[in-house]
C-alpha cells in the first residue's frame, strides 16, 4: 500500500509539473516594435542611402602576408590512432589542404569569379552592409513577372553558398509565367558587411536592417529564403513584418512557439504517429547527437567569442580547420569517422573561397558574436521566435540537417504552413550542397501561392 501511495504522488507531481510547462508554453509575448537603430561607430549620424557599386579587390600586399602565414605553419599535433574527425579536424588531412592551399588555389582566378554576380554596399543603421543584387535578363524575361527574393545565408558561411543557385532562380522556366530578382546581403559581421560596434545586434535587428536594405531597392513587398542564421532572421521579418513578407522558404524552419515546444516533447515520445517515417531515427536522436556531438561551437560563441576569435583571425590554417570542420560534419554526420571527413566530397577549391573571405575581412570574430547577442537574456526576454508566423511558409528539410521538426511541430509555428518537402540527400548547407533542389522547392512554393 505504501509503494501505492508513494507512485500516486510520484505521477501527481509529474502531472502538476507537467501541467505547469504546459500552461507556461501557452504565453506568447506581445510583439515588440523594433525600430531602425544606429549600431555603427561614436555618435549617432544619418546613414548615407547611397547605393555604391562594390568589387572585391585584396590588395597583393595581403595576399602575400598570407601565403608567407602558410609557409610558417607549425608541426600539427598528430590524430590519434583509426581516428577521423570525431576529436575535430584530422591533422593528417590538414596537411593537404595546407598543401593545397599553398600551390593549387589561385586567387587572381577566384577573386575574378566572385566578382561575377553585381555586387554593392549602402550604409543601414550606421553599418555599410554588403550584398549581391542579380537581375533576370530583360531580353529572355521578357512577359514575365519579375518578383524579388531575399536569400539570408549562415554561419560559418557567406554569400558564397549562393553562387550556384543565383543562376537556377534569374534563368527563365518554360512552366512558369515569372522569374526572381535575387538580394543576398551579407549578415552584418560577415565578410564584406561591417560588424556593429555596440552590443545586441541580434537576429531581429539584422530582420530590421535587411527590410531597409529591401525598401531602398523600392522593394515594399517580397519574398525570402533563409538558411541557418538567416533562417531566424526570415521569421524575424515575417513575425515583426507580415504584411511585407508574400512568402517565407526555409532550410531550417525552427519551432520555438509554446504549443511547438510542447508538441515537440509529445513527437518525441510518439515518433510513429508524428514524425515522417524517413526521418523518425534522426528525430529521436538529434537533440542528444547535437548537444554531446556538434554543440561545443555554440556554447563558445555564445560566451566568449573574441576569445576563440584571436586565435582564428591570426592562423590561416587554424580558420581553415575551424570552418572546415562544420562543412564536414554538418554535412552529414556520418563522415566523422572519415579521415578526410568526407571533405574530398565537396570541391576544395570553392571551400577556400569562403575561407578567404573570412581571412582577408578579418571577420570571424564579428560572426560569432551573431551567438552572444542571439542568446544574451535580453534579446531572449523579447521573445519574438515564441510567436506565430503568419505568413505562408515553406520548409524544406535535408535528409542530414542539423535538427529537424515534423509537421505536426511545424503546424503550431506557422499557421499557414504551405508546404513541406523532405530530401533523401543534402545537409545544413544545402542551398551550396544541393542548389537544384534548392531552387526547385522555391519555384514549386512561389509558384503555389501566385495561382491560390
Amino acid at each position: 500500500m505504501g509503494c501505492l501511495v508513494k507512485l500516486s504522488l510520484i505521477v501527481l507531481v509529474l502531472a502538476v509539473v507537467i501541467g505547469f510547462i504546459f500552461i507556461k508554453f501557452q504565453e506568447i509575448n506581445e510583439i515588440p516594435k523594433l525600430k531602425l537603430e544606429y549600431w555603427g561607430p561614436g555618435k549617432e549620424k544619418s546613414d548615407d542611402k547611397t547605393i555604391r557599386p562594390f568589387k572585391i579587390s585584396i590588395p597583393a600586399s595581403e595576399l602575400k602576408e598570407l601565403m608567407e602565414k602558410l609557409d610558417k605553419t607549425r608541426q600539427f599535433t598528430p590524430p590519434l590512432e583509426g581516428v577521423g574527425f570525431e576529436y575535430g579536424f584530422n591533422t593528417d588531412y590538414l596537411k593537404d589542404i595546407l598543401q593545397f592551399w599553398k600551390t593549387k588555389y589561385n586567387w587572381t582566378e577566384r577573386e575574378a569569379y566572385l566578382n561575377s554576380f553585381p555586387q554593392f554596399t549602402t550604409e543601414i543603421g550606421g553599418l555599410d552592409i554588403h550584398f549581391l543584387h542579380a537581375k533576370p535578363d530583360p531580353v529572355t524575361t521578357k512577359g514575365k513577372q519579375v518578383l524579388p527574393l531575399l536569400i539570408m545565408h549562415g554561419w560559418p558561411g557567406a554569400v558564397r553558398e549562393f553562387y550556384h543557385l543565383i543562376p537556377l532562380l534569374t534563368t527563365p522556366q518554360p512552366d512558369f509565367n515569372f522569374v526572381f530578382e535575387v538580394v543576398i546581403p551579407s549578415l552584418p559581421g560577415y565578410t564584406f558587411s561591417q560588424g556593429a560596434t555596440k552590443p545586441g545586434l541580434a537576429s531581429a535587428h539584422i530582420a530590421v536592417l535587411f527590410d531597409e536594405l529591401m525598401s531602398r531597392l523600392n522593394h515594399d513587398k517580397y519574398y525570402v529564403h533563409g538558411e541557418d542564421w538567416g533562417s531566424a532572421i526570415g521569421n524575424s521579418m515575417a513575425i515583426l513584418n507580415p504584411n511585407k513578407i508574400l512568402g517565407f522558404h526555409s532550410t531550417l524552419c525552427a519551432a520555438n512557439t509554446p504549443g511547438a515546444r510542447f508538441r515537440t516533447f509529445i513527437a518525441y515520445l510518439f515518433p510513429k504517429l508524428f514524425v515522417d517515417e524517413s526521418m523518425q531515427e534522426q528525430y529521436t536522436r538529434q537533440f542528444t547527437d547535437f548537444i554531446f556531438l556538434e554543440a561545443g561551437f555554440l556554447h563558445i560563441q555564445a560566451t566568449k567569442p573574441d576569445t576563440v576569435g584571436v586565435a582564428l583571425n591570426d592562423s590561416p590554417i587554424g580558420l581553415a580547420a575551424y570552418i572546415l570542420e562544420k562543412f564536414s560534419t554538418w554535412t552529414n554526420k556520418n563522415w566523422r569517422s572519415l579521415p578526410n571527413g568526407g571533405l574530398e566530397n565537396l570541391n576544395k577549391v570553392e571551400l577556400i573561397d569562403n575561407i578567404m573571405l573570412y581571412w582577408f575581412t578579418k571577420s570571424i570574430t564579428t560572426s560569432m558574436r551573431l551567438y552572444s547577442e542571439q542568446f544574451s537574456r535580453e534579446f531572449m526576454s523579447l521573445g519574438i521566435d515564441r510567436n506565430i508566423n503568419t505568413v505562408p511558409t515553406a520548409c524544406a528539410w535535408f535528409k542530414n540537417e542539423l535538427l529537424y521538426y515534423p509537421k505536426f511541430v511545424l503546424e503550431a509555428s506557422y499557421k499557414n504552413l504551405v508546404q513541406v518537402s523532405h530530401f533523401p540527400k543534402g545537409g545544413h548547407f544545402s542551398g551550396y550542397e544541393e542548389p537544384k533542389l534548392v531552387a526547385d522547392d522555391i519555384w514549386k512554393f512561389v509558384k503555389t501561392l501566385i495561382t491560390k
